[in-house]
């Protein structure tokens, strides 16, 4: 074989993994994420390997569960090509709104009972999203910072703003409930939380619902192009209604969780995580246009800020760069993905 026939070969052969390799990443953004946050945990690693520790991983495993029941309904609503701000109003309004109800008024409801409340009561608010989205034919965007408010006035305006420190005892106990715990080198009992597994099962809920329902199908079509899904049969009210209801419903959980796992019920909890929600889930690969994206990107993009908040502490930088280093990672993921998309 001639020398020129081998180098065109080796130059065929290298356009082809170059082609495999960009096909895997506009096909697989997610895999970006992966590879991010493999680095981030190598390098922090060796800078701190206390980061190895079980219990510094079972923290950041325990940190995501809030994070990621908001990220499954934010990204659900981004494929279908909308957005929402107002998921943690809805958590708020539900967690503070049932403690109080169960406080005062039913104090021996079982946790599971107070579980379905919440996912009930957050579906509800959700469900006014999706009205308003469709009926007022209006970005949801706009209507979510207006429900986010109104969620919130009205819940500091007729609910209460008193911060409640002594819980139900069901609540307190679920918060407490371990999923299995161990004893560290230093004597003290690190516990994975029982409701830990609330994330896997709401993660797997979600996946098969967009990747072996008709619905699923409706929410990615809708998120392509919605006049077009309409002529093809798609209900869009019935598609707003379900993608708004289901993320209001993940909210209600969210909120709940929260405040088992803190122990307290502060109605001024979890305001402006919004954006580093949103970040975890354009970081998964979602794009804001819709279409796109995947539950395990998501759940990347949850660890991947999750990591971010938790070590720049370990390695020695202040907390307050912990947004400059999320803008920056969110500026160059988006940069990345559209020049993928151009090229492509």
């Amino acid at each position: 074989m001639s020398a020129s026939r081998i180098e065109e070969l080796q130059e065929g052969a290298s356009r082809t993994r170059s082609f495999s390799l960009g096909d895997l990443i506009r096909r697989r953004p997610e895999s970006i994420t992966f590879v991010l946050l493999v680095a981030i945990c190598v390098i922090v690693a060796v800078i701190n390997p206390a980061f190895l520790q079980p219990s510094t991983l079972i923290d950041i495993g325990r940190a995501s569960v809030v994070m990621g029941l908001f990220a499954l309904g934010v990204f659900i609503i981004l494929a279908a090509g909308g957005i929402d701000v107002s998921f943690t109003a809805i958590a708020a309004f539900t967690m503070y709104s049932l403690t109080v109800l169960v406080l005062n008024h039913f104090p021996t409801t079982p946790i599971v009972g107070i579980l379905l409340v919440a996912i009930l009561g957050g579906m509800l608010l959700g469900i006014v999203n999706g009205l308003l989205v469709h009926h007022l034919n209006v970005p949801s965007l706009i209507v979510t910072i207006g429900t986010q408010y109104l969620f919130r006035g009205f819940l500091l305006s007729f609910v209460g703003t008193v911060w409640i420190m002594s819980l139900p005892p069901q609540m307190g106990a679920f918060g407490r409930m371990p999923l299995f715990q161990f004893e560290s080198a230093n004597g003290a009992v690190v516990t994975l939380p029982f409701y830990f597994l609330i994330l896997p099962v709401a993660a797997l809920v979600t996946w098969w619902i967009l990747n072996r329902t008709l619905m699923g199908r409706a929410i990615f079509a809708v998120g392509g192009n919605a006049n077009i899904a309409s002529r093809l049969g798609y209900n869009l009210r019935t598609v707003q209604i379900f993608l708004f209801g289901y993320a209001g419903a993940l909210a209600g959980l969210a909120g709940i969780i929260h405040v088992c796992a803190n122990r307290q019920a502060n109605p001024f909890d979890l305001v402006g995580t919004e954006i580093n929600v949103i970040a975890a889930v354009v970081l998964g690969g979602a794009r804001i246009t819709g279409g796109t994206g995947t539950v395990l990107g998501t759940i990347l993009g949850v660890l991947l800020i999750v990591v971010i908040n938790s070590v720049l502490v370990m390695v020695g930088i202040p907390s307050t760069w912990q947004r400059l280093v999320v803008g920056s990672f969110i500026l160059l993921a988006a940069a990345f993905f559209v020049t993928r998309q151009r090229k492509k």
